[in-house]
């Protein structure tokens, strides 16, 4: 692949994409946490998901690793590999293309439709996860407070949401540093949620995308 689409992008944004020889190596760095369903990966500047989707694939091998032999497993557990990676991303056209590949790669493990609950429930996830704004300033492209959702995979076909502001998370993770004032305070008492759901099921999820669909008509 090129490292740029354009100079006229390198001067204006900076930007310079990561050749995928070296994100493969840089992912081998922590290869344990890419391959583990429960670990979460934020790219502050995801571009076109170079790093994304190949942590997604690496948690897709996992999957069928350890549930390819049941066909709810490996469905569900496959939604909660995709609700494990997020992205911020400032240029349009890269948000698009990420989340592109990110659900061709999630879709083709599947064998899914754009009909089918799961795909829709996907395109929801990724309309949360992938997030059209600054890392910089922590603002989505409207101006607002970027969110994230936090998904967790209850069993038995529910999961549950939670969400979060980015610049509250990223200034509470200070306080638990050793030697602050709140180093003896436990996790709980310091990422408070912003907002918390009710546990849903993949037909949930998918009729959350068909609400968005007609918001944005």
């Amino acid at each position: 692949m090129t490292i740029i689409k354009s100079k006229k992008r390198v001067v204006d944004h900076g930007e310079v994409f990561t050749p995928d020889w070296l994100v493969e190596e840089m992912l081998d760095l922590v290869k344990n946490d890419t391959m583990r369903l429960d670990s979460r990966f934020l790219e502050p500047a995801c571009g076109s998901g170079n790093f994304l989707t190949k942590i997604l694939k690496r948690k897709i091998a996992s999957v069928e690793l350890k549930y390819g032999k049941s066909d709810f497993d490996r469905k569900h557990y496959s939604l909660l590999s995709l609700m494990s990676i997020y992205g911020i991303e400032l240029l349009e056209d890269n948000i698009l293309e990420c989340k592109k590949k990110i659900l061709e790669i999630f879709t083709n493990y599947l064998n899914i439709e754009a009909s089918d609950d799961l795909y829709r429930s996907g395109m929801h996830i990724l309309s949360l996860n992938i997030v059209h704004g600054n890392a910089i300033s922590m603002q989505d492209i409207n101006g607002n407070p970027i969110i994230f959702s936090e998904w967790g995979y209850l069993g038995k076909g529910k999961f549950q949401r939670r969400d979060f502001r980015l610049d509250v998370l990223t200034g509470s993770s200070s306080f638990s540093a050793e030697g602050s004032l709140f180093a003896d305070l436990g996790r709980h008492e310091i990422f408070q949620p912003y907002r918390t759901y009710k546990p849903l099921t993949i037909s949930e999820l998918a009729s959350k995308y068909e609400v968005e669909k007609e918001f944005t008509k």
